[in-house]
């Protein structure tokens, strides 16, 4: 099925422990390309400046990547600059200029408007809302956010969650939009507003997602070094789109799939600055980090052996 992201692309600067990397490729819509680009086509739309590399997005148009939503125009493109704590937990934002991104305004070309499943960044949920006016009927629209749409854009949020079958949100991004310390609580809330799923991320943690009728977490992938936690939730988030993107179907077995392909996707991501890590993985090493995924949480419940016969 055809593939939609509508995000950023950006430029960032960011340090941590394991140095520092100077207006390297970022952005939602980059991170979700490069981890979507390995399991199937995506078509991007993003705007950019006049200083931007777009050749460097060479190795996603080649993975098949279809860039020419992404719009060209005279200013700066979006940049940030930020640095993360000596346990990569938190982070410190240094700077953000919006550039050419604050006037923003999303154009969905012709041949894009067909897309089977969209997929909508961390934008202005007025925007996201203007996406879907120019889409024709997809299958599934899943969108994130974050706590500043929920305080600054509330309303429009609330319009949007009505029409996005599965939102994609942090865990205290959950707490916050729904009112609530507890997380079963914060889904339910959020269901309760229109998606049919919440992907509630927990960062090193995994994620969890809640369903109708059910529940289910994918672990954190144990990784021994961490350089740089930047994109990952957009990289989970490419993975999960994508693999729905070439699944027979959207059943809740789908979904469950996508989560596992969508964490091995964002545990890849950390462990090179930016996008680094994408410009060589290949889908063999995604595949193999899912079985690894699949053999950490097998196992046997065997009833006789704590019960007797």
């Amino acid at each position: 099925m055809s593939l939609l992201v509508v995000g950023s692309v950006a430029l960032d600067t960011v340090e941590t422990p394991h140095g520092r990397a100077e207006r390297i490729l970022g952005g939602s819509a980059n991170y979700f390309a490069a981890a979507a680009t390995l399991l199937g086509p995506v078509r991007v739309v993003g705007v950019v400046g006049h200083d931007y590399p777009l050749d460097q997005l060479a190795f996603l148009e080649a993975r098949g990547a279809d860039l020419s939503g992404v719009e060209r125009v005279e200013g700066e493109s979006f940049f940030w600059a930020g640095r993360y704590s000596p346990d990569l937990n938190d982070r410190e934002t240094l700077e953000t200029r919006l550039g050419v991104f604050a006037d923003f305004k999303p154009r969905i070309p012709d041949g894009f408007r067909d897309a089977r499943l969209v997929f909508l960044g961390n934008i202005d949920p007025v925007l996201q809302l203007e996406v879907l006016e120019q889409v024709d009927r997809p299958d599934l629209v899943a969108c994130d956010t974050m706590n500043y749409w929920i305080d600054g854009s509330r309303e429009p949020l609330l319009a949007l969650l009505k029409r996005v079958d599965v939102l994609v949100i942090n865990d205290s991004e959950a707490r916050h939009l729904a009112g609530t310390a507890n997380l079963v609580e914060a889904a339910a809330w959020i269901r309760a507003h229109g998606p049919t799923h919440v992907v509630v991320k927990k960062g090193e943690h995994g994620a969890v997602l809640f369903g109708p009728d059910s529940v289910f977490f994918a672990p954190g992938y144990p990784l021994a070094d961490v350089v740089d936690p930047t994109g990952a939730g957009d990289a989970f988030a490419g993975g999960f789109m994508g693999y729905l993107a070439g699944a027979r179907g959207l059943d809740s077995g789908d979904l469950r799939r996508a989560m596992i392909y969508g964490s091995a996707t964002g545990s890849f991501a950390v462990e090179r600055f930016g996008l680094d890590r994408f410009v060589d993985l290949t889908v063999a090493e995604i595949i193999q980090r899912v079985e690894e995924f699949k053999e950490m949480t097998a196992f046997e419940h065997d009833l006789e052996a704590v019960y007797g016969e």
